[in-house]
């Protein structure tokens, strides 16, 4: 009977645990995306992408396309609940910007990650490069009727950098610049440089005002706009081509007039009028340039140089040197300067071995103008050390190529002595590097004796079938029995968004009068009535579950009528309404404005709140 009774209570447990416990796995898939096929000139993405959390990313050897930027990591996850389970996913991506430079078909090699010590490779893919069609629209914009011509010397693009015989990985300025004598009503970059060999970025953002300026040439004066700036960064030694840019532009050209015998004709086509003029499409292409990169001069500890190039300092910082055993201290070191910032590569920091080290977490503050790339790179070091006793973290050398002498310089770290304190707990632990691979057993050479008194129980005394056993079976199904049954409740409430709207009405509006009432106290009137007039209407939509397109001030007096509100308070909330509208132009003191303003919504959401109760 008694062997009965244990495998039934075996049977009991292992089906509980089956039900109650609910295991999330997944296969690891990394995978590459990119376009089949693209025309020359074109620029596409090239995603690597993986549903786990990954590092230690290598990127391809990317030989047939021009990098434009990359690699850019981003993530992102997600949860779903169907039928009561609870899936939840997360995605790493990498992305490059590639622009196709040759006709043909190319392979992207394989790229590898790293996810909980195991190594996943993508597919090479293929991209088949063809000819675009951009010569068949420039013929067909140079064979439009009746349209003039527009002279190389009235209108044209030129390329120039600011050093054309550089170091290999010295930062450059590419600067595209267009020269008119004719109004230019729009312009657009049809075709992009190709940059084979260069790391680049981008100085000019997107919408900023250009950089215009008169300029004379041959005794014409010239109207020159900067419309486009790049850091260009060489990757290897010798002569390298920068092909031509292509601009599509629209210039107002005069046309060639045409005298008549009708002489009211002659006078309204004069261009006082403003009919003599027209708009002409031109493609422009930019003159090719070649730049002459120098190598670096050889290095006896080459292995120690990690790319540097231009003028930086280091500064390191640790945050205590006296603590206690398992308890963590962060290592800073920062570089900052002009030049491949982006490009630095972790230090080569040498360790205690009885410190637990995590991989660096990196931080930038990178500046891009005009003049290039700056700004600082921060390495911030995890450390725990496991026993107790006296340690030293030796000094790191940062190795880089000086622009200023043209030679090398070695910048050290401090050393770091650190003081580590018995904890509590022992110092035996498991310890192991960044990776959190190759681990071994520290403080486990010496066994003291255990002076401890030992816990005694009587013979034939088990929890095994135990009063107490029973009840911690039991407990955990009703637990999740009732966790089921209010989990379904909660669904259906939410699954009725007129509802969850309704009853989040007077919250939600509450707080964009408090972000409003911020905005009074910093007297910035326009976020102010914008924040009023959201709370108001968001209210309104959200209480009787009206559309925001259909609100207007007949249908939230309607509303409110469908629900008995006094007319009075009616009137009080369109009128709040209007008042919100008009705030931005009222005259005299708009603080005084804005606080009553505050004050009337606050009522108008009150009163109506309570009169709907």
């Amino acid at each position: 009977m008694n062997i009965k009774l244990s495998r039934l209570t075996v049977y009991v447990i292992l089906l509980f645990i089956i039900q109650a416990s609910t295991v999330f796995s997944q296969n690891v898939e990394f995978k590459a995306t990119a376009p089949g096929e693209v025309a020359i000139g074109d620029q596409f993405r090239l995603i690597f992408s993986v549903n786990a959390q990954a590092n230690g990313f290598k990127a391809p050897a990317i030989r047939d396309f021009s990098i434009l930027s990359g690699p850019n990591q981003s993530s992102s996850s997600s949860m779903q609940i169907i039928n009561n389970q609870v899936t939840r996913s997360v995605e790493y991506s990498y992305t490059f910007l590639l622009q196709a430079v040759k006709e043909g078909t190319f392979t992207i090699p394989a790229a590898s990650v790293t996810v909980e010590g195991s190594v996943y490779q993508t597919k090479p893919i293929n991209i088949k490069v063809v000819k675009g069609n951009t010569q068949q629209r420039n013929q067909q914009n140079r064979q439009q009727q009746g349209s003039p011509d527009i002279s190389s010397n009235n209108l044209f693009v030129k390329a120039s950098v600011n050093k054309t015989n550089p170091y290999q990985g010295e930062q450059i300025i590419l600067t595209y610049k267009i020269y008119t004598r004719v109004p230019v009503s729009e312009y657009s970059v049809s075709k992009s440089p190709s940059l084979i060999g260069f790391w680049t970025e981008n100085l000019i953002k997107d919408n900023a005002p250009l950089n215009q300026y008169k300029e004379v040439i041959n005794g014409n004066e010239y109207i020159v706009a900067e419309f486009k700036k790049d850091a260009l960064f060489a990757q290897k030694a010798g002569k390298l081509t920068i092909e031509p840019l292509q601009l599509d532009v629209i210039a107002q050209v005069e046309k060639q007039r045409r005298r008549t015998n009708d002489p009211f004709e002659d006078f309204f086509n004069d261009s006082f009028f403003g009919g003599n003029y027209q708009n002409v499409r031109k493609t422009l292409n930019s003159n090719a340039l070649t730049i002459n990169v120098k190598p670096l001069p050889s290095l006896a500890n080459e292995k120690d140089f990690g790319g540097a190039v231009g003028n930086f300092k280091i500064q390191t910082s640790i945050d205590k040197t006296d603590v206690k055993a398992n308890d963590a201290l962060t290592l800073k070191l920062t570089i900052s300067g002009t030049g491949n910032i982006k490009l630095i590569d972790k230090p080569n920091f040498v360790f205690p071995t009885d410190f637990e080290v995590y991989d660096p977490r990196i931080n930038d503050n990178i500046k891009v103008g005009p003049t290039g790339v700056s700004g600082t790179r921060t390495f911030e070091y995890l450390l725990v050390p496991r026993n107790h006793g006296k340690y030293s973290i030796k000094p790191s050398s940062f190795i880089y190529f000086d622009l200023s002498t043209a030679s090398f310089r070695t910048l050290k770290t401090p050393e770091f002595k650190i003081n580590v304190e018995k904890g509590t707990g022992g110092d035996t632990y498991i310890s192991g590097d960044s990776n959190k691979e190759d681990f071994k057993y520290i403080g486990t050479d010496i066994r003291y004796i255990n002076t401890k008194i030992a816990k005694l129980k009587p013979i034939n005394s088990y929890f095994f079938g135990s009063i107490l056993f029973w009840i911690l079976l039991v407990i955990p199904p009703v637990l999740f029995g009732t966790f089921l049954l209010v989990w379904q409740k909660e669904l259906k409430k939410r699954g009725n968004i007129a509802l969850m709207k309704n009853k989040r009405a007077t919250k939600i509006a509450r707080r964009r009068l408090k972000a409003a009432e911020n905005h009074l106290k910093s007297g910035n009137q326009s976020s102010f009535c914008n924040e009023v007039s959201n709370a108001l209407w968001g209210y309104i939509s959200d209480k009787f579950n009206i559309p925001r397109s259909l609100l207007s001030m007949e249908s939230v007096a309607t509303a409110l009528q469908d629900k008995k509100v006094k007319e009075e308070l009616i009137q009080k909330f369109v009128d709040t309404l209007n008042n919100c509208e008009f705030a931005r132009f009222a005259p005299g003191d708009k603080s005084q404005v804005m606080s009553n303003l505050y004050t009337e919504a606050l009522e108008a959401i009150t009163q109506t709140e309570q009169e709907l109760k």
